[in-house]
Parts: C-alpha cells; structure tokens; sequence
C-alpha cells in the first residue's frame, strides 16, 4: 500500500500554485542490512549475512561502474545513471566544465515488472494523514493519524 499525504503547493511562481496535490510518503527506510534480512525470510538457502555481502559488493560494484560512465540495468528494478546539472553557455566555445556544470545526480528509470505502466496496475492508495480544509467543513489543518480509504491510479 502506497501512503500519500495531500499537500498545498506554497510556490507563488507556478501555476499549481495554492492547489492541493498528493505526495508519497515511506514510513520507514530499509538499509542494506534490513533488506538482507527481509530476503533471508523468503524461504531461500542462503542466509542474511551472505544476502547483505552480495547486495553490499553489488552497491559498491554499481557505483564502480557510473563512475565509469557506464549505467547499470538491474532487471525488473531500474537502469542506474549518472547525469550532469548544469548551465547553459551561448556557444559551444564559451562552455567549460569549471563554469557551467554545477554537479552530478543519480538517474533512476524503473524497468520491467517495476515499471510505471506495471506500478499503475498493482499499486494502491492510501491517505497516511488527513487534512482538514475549509471545503470539507474543518478549518483546524490538523490530521488525525490515518485515512482508511484506499484508491486507485
């Protein structure tokens, strides 16, 4: 079950300005050790610390190769990449790396059964908090913990 708060976009320079959007939100973040711990319950032979010394060799190989230059497909999951921040110069000649890349981030593609058609399909909704606005009756703004109502994509 996918959680979302609903928020109000504060931006004055865009036109979603003022109006209600939703967010996801994790209620907790897994780390590597976690993980490994979480897969050694799916009835396999290997246990959790041989788990989290393949995932922790397999994070440190995919960084390895970004920093390479060379993105990393992890089947049914994501591609991984490397891609720039940058500014733009007028001309070809007037740009260099020192002046117009700001700095680098990591690109994420989902893929396969991952994959945002699939996601769509499987995925469902669920208000992590309320918010009470004006138009519903309630002028408090607060959220009361939880929302039952699932929904769909």
């Amino acid at each position: 079950m996918i959680r979302y708060k609903k928020y109000q976009n504060q931006t004055k320079s865009t036109p979603l300005s003022g109006k209600w959007l939703a967010r996801a939100v994790a209620d907790e973040t897994l780390d590597t050790r976690a993980l490994a711990e979480h897969m050694a319950k799916h009835n396999t032979p290997y246990s959790q610390g041989a788990i989290h010394g393949v995932l922790k060799d397999m994070t440190s190989c995919i960084k390895e190769l970004l920093l390479d230059g060379k993105n990393v497909k992890l089947d049914d999951l994501a591609i991984f990449g490397v891609g720039i921040r940058g500014k733009a110069a007028e001309t070809s000649k007037e740009w260099s790396v020192t002046t117009h890349v700001v700095g680098l981030r990591l690109k994420c593609r989902a893929t396969g059964t991952l994959a945002i058609n699939r996601l769509k399909l499987e995925a469902q909704l669920k208000e992590l908090s309320a918010y009470n606005t004006e138009e519903d009756g309630n002028t408090d703004g607060g959220g009361d913990g939880g929302d039952e109502r699932p929904g769909e994509l």
